[in-house]
């Protein structure tokens, strides 16, 4: 299942750069996003870009009994972001031991007038390998990132805004 998602921030990209390449501000977002457990490990790159682990556990209680056969009442993703340049790179999300995947890219780029904001386009081929439910599975996983991805976007703003 293709997925695309964009966030849109009233600041400029490289600003956004400095926000998504900060430790503080993806602990943050997980903090919003009520996971029960995360770690984050950012390291910078010479080349410009960073290379981003979150090891994080999240409740599954508001998931609906078919996926909770898979997942259990936690299941952990693992997000990883490779970034090679200020301006994007890979994006995966997994869950160890689970038949779900979600692979693509980030990319920043400047909009609005004087290409003062900036929009964060994530694009995603989301997979969960399950027979006969897979589809449905996948358009729940899709749903999910797209809500950790608003959670993250309101944080951001917050965090531009000065806010944190």
């Amino acid at each position: 299942m293709k997925f695309t998602h964009e966030l849109t921030y009233d600041a400029s990209p490289a600003d956004v750069y400095a926000m998504l390449s900060d430790p503080a501000f993806r602990e943050e977002v997980c903090r919003a996003q009520q996971v029960v457990s995360a770690d984050v490990t950012l390291t910078p790159r010479d080349s410009g870009g960073f290379h981003l682990l979150v090891d994080q556990v999240q409740d599954t209680a508001g998931l609906p009994s078919i996926a909770r056969k898979i997942t259990g009442d936690t299941t952990q993703a693992v997000v990883e972001e490779d970034w090679s340049s200020r301006s994007g790179g890979t994006v995966s999300v997994t869950s160890p031991g689970k038949p779900t995947s979600a692979t693509g890219t980030v990319v920043l780029e400047a909009v609005g007038p004087g290409a003062a904001g900036t929009r964060e386009v994530v694009e995603l081929d989301v997979k969960v390998k399950v027979p006969l439910v897979g589809g449905k599975l996948e358009a729940l996983m899709a749903e999910n990132i797209k809500k950790g991805l608003e959670v993250e976007q309101g944080v951001g703003t917050a965090w531009l805004a000065g806010a944190r």
